[in-house]
């Protein structure tokens, strides 16, 4: 299996004043029927630089949880080392794959304003775009309506923008949540494997 760098929810402080961090147990079983295996970031920016910079990742998936500290989330270090490592990302050609919060980082890191939505937490709905028509799971309140060059729209769920791309780099954003299916779903493994592999 080829190794990506995958980041991590901020948990809040526990009675003994202990801040964790933590990963979805369901992410490594999906990157594994991908052909990938998760290292796991920590949320402070220079040691996850340097984390990346020595295992020299196939690519970064940016996940999910948490509000982004602009829009009222209470974990500003993980938005400054996530936003650290798509710039890290970006100055190496590294592929980057947001999930949900991480597709809202690279929105935020590139202009696009974020808006609260409705009907989107806990449900499944359609998004449709340019070669994409499917059903996925949603737990996102915000969401964008508009991009900002360089990006550009793959697939809406009516007027809410469901997933995006970079048009030079390889940088792609889901506001679903792939690692939450009961079984992997055979578009999202395509879409992983030939982000971060070449290969569908």
């Amino acid at each position: 299996m080829r190794l990506v760098g995958i980041t991590q929810r901020a948990l809040p402080p526990t009675q003994f004043d202990e801040s964790r961090d933590a990963l979805d147990v369901r992410w490594p079983v999906f990157l594994a029927a991908c052909g990938l295996a998760g290292i796991p970031l920590p949320n402070v920016a220079k040691i996850a630089l340097k984390t990346a910079d020595c295992f020299t990742p196939r690519g970064i998936i940016l996940t999910g949880g948490d509000d982004l500290a602009a829009y009222g989330g209470n974990c500003p270090h993980r938005d400054e080392t996530e936003a650290q490592l798509l710039r890290w990302a970006l100055a190496h050609e590294v592929p980057v794959l947001g999930v949900c919060r991480g597709m809202q980082v690279i929105l935020h890191a590139f202009g696009s304003v974020l808006s609260p939505v409705s009907r989107h937490v806990g449900t499944r709905h359609r998004v449709e775009g340019e070669g994409v028509s499917r059903t996925v799971n949603s737990y996102h309140r915000w969401a964008a309506t508009d991009v900002k060059e360089p990006l550009f729209i793959l697939a809406r769920h009516g007027h809410v923008i469901e997933a995006i791309q970079h048009r030079s780099a390889p940088v792609i954003g889901v506001m679903w949540h792939p690692e939450r299916e009961s079984a992997p779903s055979p578009q999202d493994v395509a879409l992983f494997r030939e982000l971060f592999l070449g290969s569908s």
